[in-house]
């Protein structure tokens, strides 16, 4: 393909940062980790951060570190990728799901709560391309709603369903003047090959920093169910005579490692630049297509997304998606579509969820385009990719 969809913009800067770390003899957690961490928690507005191998592992660690399990529910949005809603089986509670409001990629917020009940522990939204959630209007509205704590410190404090947001493609995002890693009362980020900020894989899970917890305990706790429930990390086990350890609970393998955040402390120093450059693209697309399409909207009041995603909405043109997406790619420009809906998925299905009972994520699955949106794009590509699919669009027969 002469335009990629999302290739990684990995530089010369990134691959001395991690040859450093190959080169400085310890490769698996450590210092470099604990600074990314830092860099993460001061960038987000946020107190703590610890790093995971995914933001499938900070998601299911939220839910466990709330004692969420058999009996209890957890609510998702319908249109999502399947790890916001696999984790709540992973840890064997209920998947509540919920359609998307009309014309739009994210449930109404009267939608969320009308789906709480006495069993809901927890709600997981998702920043579907970047855009971030309101999380902070949907925490106000669950006030008062009640929740069965079960001895849980946490939720016995907020008395309401705790706020999971699934950032996977918003760091960096704002919305009323705080940062994606605060909106929700937890954050899981993704660091994955095609996200904004890459480490190859890996992902991070942050809380709010007014959260009505010991934040210093919450943070011990993420670590040890990430590390197999040990008491110490490797390094420092490594120190001189204390090589002692104890394990406090069957826990989990899900520590990212210093080779990777080497990766994410370099990038981090040039995400601001980043997002500039995608919010820029993204102007830039909604000029050339925004007469022709329902292109997603990054910005509006009081928000700005982190701009993962350029979603266009296919219209009277929705028919014929994959003659676009061919078309497309003949004339060298990559494109994907952003996502089948849950209750498509064999693994939902089986579980008795059915399509027919999510009609406005059917019908955004079937009319959503995603064009290629990276920091490799020049303004140059940006407007191939553009008359590119107004041309095909052109060249095909009327549908209506």
């Amino acid at each position: 393909m002469a335009i990629s969809f999302s290739p990684p913009d990995v530089r010369e800067e990134d691959i001395d940062a991690v040859v450093e770390v190959l080169r400085s003899g310890w490769i698996t957690t450590g210092p470099v980790g604990r600074q990314f961490e830092q860099d993460l928690a001061q960038y987000s507005g946020v107190n703590e951060v610890v790093l995971l191998n995914s933001c499938t592992a900070a998601l299911e660690l939220a839910l466990r570190v709330l004692q969420v399990g058999p009996g209890d529910e957890v609510i998702v949005p319908a249109y999502t990728y399947s790890a916001s809603a696999a984790v709540i089986a992973h840890v064997g509670a209920d998947i509540v799901m919920v359609d998307v409001a009309p014309e739009e990629y994210v449930p109404a917020i009267d939608e969320i709560v009308a789906a709480v009940t006495p069993r809901t522990k927890a709600i997981i939204v998702v920043d579907i391309g970047g855009v971030p959630f309101d999380a902070a209007s949907l925490r106000e509205r669950l006030e008062g709603t009640g929740v069965d704590a079960d001895g849980n410190p946490l939720l016995d404090a907020l008395d309401r369903p705790v706020v999971i947001t699934d950032g996977a493609h918003s760091l960096g995002a704002i919305r009323d003047g705080v940062r994606a890693g605060g909106l929700g009362d937890f954050t899981a980020f993704s660091f994955h090959a095609v996200k904004n900020l890459t480490t190859a894989e890996g992902g991070a899970l942050t809380w709010r920093s007014d959260l009505p917890v010991d934040q210093s305990a919450l943070t011990a706790t993420v670590r040890r169910l990430s590390l197999h429930g040990q008491t110490k990390d490797a390094l420092s086990k490594m120190k001189a005579g204390a090589w002692e350890y104890d394990i406090l609970e069957p826990g989990f393998k899900a520590n990212m490692p210093d080779v990777l955040a080497a990766l994410g402390v370099s990038q981090l120093r040039r995400y601001p630049e980043a997002v500039a450059r995608r919010q820029a693209i993204i102007r830039r697309y909604t000029e050339l297509l925004g007469d022709a399409f329902a292109v997603l909207v990054h910005e509006g009041k009081g928000f700005a997304s982190s701009g993962h995603l350029q979603l266009v909405d296919l219209g009277e043109w929705r028919p014929r998606r994959e003659e676009i997406i061919a078309g497309l790619a003949e004339r060298g420009v990559a494109a994907n579509v952003h996502y089948k809906p849950l209750p498509l998925l064999t693994a939902y299905r089986d579980l008795g969820f059915e399509a027919a009972d999510y009609p406005h994520a059917l019908r955004q699955f079937k009319g959503v385009l995603s064009l290629p949106l990276h920091t490799l794009l020049t303004d140059d590509d940006v407007d191939t990719v553009a008359t590119a699919l107004l041309s095909v669009v052109r060249a095909l027969p009327s549908v209506r």
